[in-house]
């Protein structure tokens, strides 16, 4: 019996004794403290700022296109040539197109002299018509006078009646034709202005022609368009080019602005007119955000920064800059510098140092808004509290930590 009761509280410790071992939490890992980053929460104002890579680019450019097709027969001048809007940078060649300005020349030459020929035929036959009305006019003035010398007479009783209404009928005849003839000059007067006006437009129309088709032969000589530099010559001699085809690019290196690749997650935020400060490695310039592209592009939305200031020495067409955009102030949030793997408005986790400093236990926190280094905490810290910054990843499985 006395074996048995030994036993049996022998098992009892046993039992007791791996019931207390499995509630023991497990061994805290240790961690180098001098390897980790820890910073404090702090409460006050917090700058809203997102950070991205981009390149200087002109806001002025002109790209250059053939008007029509032909084949390149000059570089006159090469890429990085400084240019003003009338230098020449390529001559092309093609002779159908010479062939089209003589044609509409032409064309014109002979539409100028079909309108003198009208207006010249067109004016006669109008002088015939006023001398005939002319001539109906004395005759009526010379009836008239006779009529009433008859009806002076015939009152008198020196001529007989008939003589009299003779006369008059003869005179009011005349009356009645030059005021038709009058009428006809007019209309006719209106029908010549009329043909002229139509000559004339198709004159009009032949010399359209002709000034597009001297434009079209003028373009062979390719020129600048604007002052600045030849960045580009895309053609080369002997090359048959087509209408639109791009042939070169001028821009103006002293005209530039920051364009900027923003993370797309990061740019809901950006608006027109937020101030801006782009690093071009000689210097920061201060500038504003003056465009925001309406799509995104490979997980980035660019945004085009001008400068309020004179950009340093070296700054040139295609330079890689960083620039950071100030999205607002907060005036008095909690908030800490930006742990590994925080993200904006989401849920983590973070270790908490202990007063001691001698070890950190895991928190659960509530982020709120964010910035480039900063981001504001909603729940799970207070003001004061230290925490671990560095990437934790690999204690994920545990809840508390001993710093060494």
């Amino acid at each position: 019996m006395r074996r048995i009761a030994y036993g049996i509280g022998g098992a009892i410790v046993i039992a007791l004794v791996t019931l207390g071992l499995s509630r023991l939490k497990p061994a805290a890992p240790s961690v180098e403290k001098a390897n980790l980053w820890i910073r404090n929460v702090e409460r006050g104002p917090m700058v809203r700022e997102v950070r991205g890579s981009g390149t200087l680019v002109p806001v002025d450019v002109n790209w250059i296109a053939a008007t029509t097709d032909a084949r390149v027969a000059r570089i006159v001048t090469e890429a990085g040539t400084a240019v003003q809007p009338e230098t020449v940078i390529l001559e092309l060649a093609d002779p159908t197109q010479v062939q089209r300005e003589q044609d509409a020349k032409f064309q014109l030459v002979a539409a100028e002299a079909d309108y003198a020929s009208l207006k010249s035929r067109l004016e006669s036959d109008h002088l015939d018509e006023e001398a005939t009305a002319a001539k109906l006019k004395a005759d009526y003035e010379q009836a008239k006078l006779r009529a009433d010398a008859d009806e002076d007479m015939a009152k008198r009783g020196v001529l007989p009646e008939l003589t009299r209404r003779v006369s008059r009928n003869a005179a009011d005849e005349l009356a009645n034709r030059y005021t038709l003839e009058e009428q006809r000059l007019r209309i006719n007067r209106a029908a010549i202005d009329t043909q002229l006006a139509a000559q004339k437009a198709k004159v009009d129309q032949y010399r359209a022609q002709y000034a597009l088709q001297q434009n079209q032969l003028a373009s062979l000589r390719v020129r600048a368009g604007i002052a600045g530099v030849l960045q580009q010559v895309s053609a080369e001699v002997g090359q048959r080019v087509s209408a639109g085809t791009i042939l070169a690019k001028v821009v103006q290196p002293s005209h530039l602005k920051a364009a900027l690749k923003i993370a797309e997650t990061q740019a809901k935020d950006v608006q027109l007119g937020q101030k801006a400060s782009v690093d071009t490695r000689n210097g920061i310039v201060e500038g504003h955000v003056i465009r925001i592209d309406p799509a995104a592009e490979n997980g980035t939305v660019t945004v085009d920064v001008g400068f309020d200031g004179v950009l340093p020495k070296g700054a040139r067409p295609d330079l890689t800059v960083d620039g950071t955009i100030e999205l607002e102030r907060l005036a008095d949030v909690l908030f800490v510098q930006r742990p590994v793997h925080a993200e904006e408005e989401q849920n983590g986790s973070v270790f908490r140092v202990n007063a001691a400093g001698d070890g950190a236990e895991r928190v659960r926190v509530r982020y709120g808004r964010s910035s480039v280094n900063a981001i504001e905490i909603r729940e799970g810290l207070k003001q004061g509290d230290h925490i671990i910054l560095s990437d934790m990843s690999q204690w994920d499985d545990y809840d508390r930590i001993r710093l060494e």
